[in-house]
């Protein structure tokens, strides 16, 4: 009898385990790829060299660059800002997405003067430091200054092959049975010139 409690115990806890392994949330992952081969990439980013494992489902999307003259009322834009001292929203990256992704607005890796702000584009005012977009969804609203220097984008379907070296990327993995990072779905960018 104790050793058959023994095994149904052994057998509940690696059960147990396994499912919260199953439901670790994914890692995020920014930087630029300083390695890749057919099955892997590595990339360096501000925690140091991370070594990222490709898998067949995952989803590559590419930061196809776009002139902000493309961009339209009633797109739905993800767009990375800076708050000046002043409150303006300042925007360093507008990438259009396909279809509405997390709509809101939030701080962004954790820093009190950068934000994220998934929206629908409510408005395109000529403003004298850049274009101002008026950035709508539920709840609320941001005006947001996009400078010309500001990266602009649409996601597009991406391939293997644009992960390349010096590319910057933006990705969520799960860890493995082994410890190793599984790529979920990679954003990668055209390697800057």
């Amino acid at each position: 009898m104790k050793t058959h409690f023994i095994a149904v115990l052994s057998v509940s806890l690696a059960l147990a385990v396994a499912a919260a392994q199953a439901q670790q949330p994914p890692q995020r992952v920014r930087g630029t790829i300083s390695a890749a081969d057919a099955g892997a990439i590595t990339v360096k980013s501000n925690a140091g060299n991370v070594a990222v494992h490709l898998a067949e489902k995952t989803t590559i999307v590419f930061t196809q660059p776009t002139p902000l003259s493309d961009i339209k009322a009633g797109d739905f834009l993800g767009v990375t800002s800076v708050k000046r001292e002043d409150g303006v929203l300042t925007a360093y990256e507008v990438r259009r997405f396909p279809k509405p992704l997390n709509p809101g607005h939030r701080p962004f890796d954790g820093k009190s003067d950068q934000t994220m702000t998934n929206a629908t584009v409510g408005a395109i005012v000529q403003a004298a430091n850049g274009r101002e977009l008026t950035m709508t969804y539920e709840g609320g609203s941001q005006k947001i200054v996009v400078p010309e220097n500001a990266s602009i984008s649409t996601l597009v379907p991406g391939n293997r092959s644009q992960l390349v070296t010096g590319a910057p990327v933006n990705l969520s993995a799960v860890p493995g049975d082994d410890g190793k990072l599984t790529a979920i779905r990679i954003q990668v960018s055209p390697p800057k010139k």
